[in-house]
């Protein structure tokens, strides 16, 4: 009988045919230690990455979560006249305001003793992180992760002002996320040129790690140990292999050539940290490196310098009402709005498609806190910018309404099918 050689789109032969006659990919593969079912999954991942590649007809969809943790003071963040963005002191100059929505009374509920813990919860609407028995959910990017980071080097992003090894993300275990916060490093991961030779080496333990982890489950099957202590094993395994497999695939394409514009300002430093977090995350978009991104705008201590003022970040945020501590507060909130308005305006004047990179990527930018001086969690200042939603410039809910309810309707949008995330009641149809 003759043999038929079947090609896919990535010119192999079948899976017999590779039996037969091993292709230089696979033997790569092999060539590291992977096994053949590891290796047949990362050639199952290209055809995934090369079909939804020629079958994509619109850009991809992107989406940012941003927390600043002490929030911003009200009267100068809500429009002072309902339905007009034109009368918020900080919003009024910002270019890009038919491109977004500002909501009120919008909340987490089982905040109310949270103080500074409530910043844990902000993307998965746990109750109660203050509790000493607290553990938290899931975020809200890593859910969207699931289905928007499966095409791109990085899966998501997690950015921080400062080394303070949490911010924003959340596993499914409830387990911290550590987040990057050196620019250097950031870009260079991205954009770096890639130590082929080492990564192969740290590839190779983490197969190691992998296999070892590998006998200890077969151990404790063996052994009937605790189911829960089995379960966790085998979500560990599972998620490192993925990550293992997402390496292999990835790591002799080529990074992407973009020009380094990071600013090198060290008079204003805080200001730098925040402009250049915005510009990585630009590019990190730009060439679709990621799609999921979160910027914790974690408050740190000491004095900090932005354009009009130096202090404490935290302690102007206890501003009590004082005038004189509030115009300091105010120069801190407004340079951070301020580049947040040149992150939008250059994302909307970046074509893609048939718009533009804004069009395509939603911006979430919120708090945990309503008004950090008392500590409260309700009232919470939440913008949505950019996605393509049409947006409405300022929209006053009747009542006090979970915050979730607006994480369920993104979940929905981008074609996430869940019931409730968090403390959702419905989705509301807000955007």
């Amino acid at each position: 009988m003759t043999r038929r050689h079947a090609t896919n789109a990535l010119g192999l032969e079948s899976v017999c045919e590779k039996n037969l006659r091993p292709d230089p990919l696979r033997r790569k593969l092999l060539q590291f230690g992977l096994a053949l079912p590891l290796a047949l999954e990362i050639l199952s991942m290209r055809k995934s990455q090369l079909k939804a590649e020629e079958n994509r007809q619109t850009p991809p969809r992107r989406i940012l979560f941003i927390c600043n943790s002490l929030g911003f003071h009200a009267p100068y963040f809500f429009p002072r006249k309902s339905g007009d963005l034109a009368t918020s002191p900080y919003l009024r100059d910002m270019r890009s305001l038919g491109k977004l929505t500002v909501f009120n009374h919008l909340f987490h509920p089982g905040m109310e003793t949270s103080n500074h813990d409530s910043e844990k919860s902000f993307l998965t609407g746990t109750a109660n992180p203050e509790a000493s028995n607290f553990v938290n959910g899931i975020s809200l990017d890593q859910v969207l992760v699931q289905s928007l980071g499966n095409e791109t080097r990085f899966p998501f992003l997690s950015f921080s002002i400062y080394n303070r090894g949490w911010g924003c993300s959340w596993n499914d275990r409830g387990v911290a996320i550590p987040p990057m916060h050196d620019e250097e490093k950031i870009f260079e991961m991205l954009f770096g040129a890639e130590d082929l030779q080492a990564k192969k080496q740290q590839l190779a333990t983490d197969r190691r790690i992998l296999e070892a982890l590998q006998r200890d489950l077969d151990g404790l099957r063996a052994t009937a140990s605790d189911s829960e202590k089995i379960e966790t094993y085998t979500r560990v395994i599972r998620e490192l292999s993925t990550q293992l497999q997402r390496e292999m695939y990835w790591l002799n394409t080529q990074k992407p050539v973009v020009n380094k514009a990071l600013s090198t300002d060290r008079e204003f430093e805080f200001s730098t940290k925040i402009s250049n977090l915005f510009e990585l995350t630009k590019l990190a978009f730009r060439s679709d490196s990621t799609r999921v991104i979160t910027l914790s705008m974690d408050w740190i201590y000491g004095a900090i310098k932005v354009p009009g003022a130096t202090g404490g970040w935290h302690t102007l945020s206890h501003h009590g009402g004082d005038p004189n501590v509030l115009s300091s507060l105010s120069c801190v909130e407004r340079d951070i709005l301020k580049h947040f308005d040149q992150f939008l305006w250059d994302l909307e004047h970046t074509p893609e498609g048939n718009g533009s990179l804004l069009d395509h990527t939603t911006v979430v930018l919120g708090s945990n806190f309503g008004n950090s001086s008392d500590h409260t969690c309700n009232n919470l200042p939440i913008l949505v910018a950019g996605g393509g939603y049409r947006h409405q410039g300022y929209r006053e809910l009747e009542r006090p309404t979970p915050l979730c309810n607006l994480y369920l309707e993104l979940l929905h949008k981008h074609d996430i099918d869940i019931g409730r995330f968090g403390s959702s009641q419905k989705d509301l149809g807000l955007l």
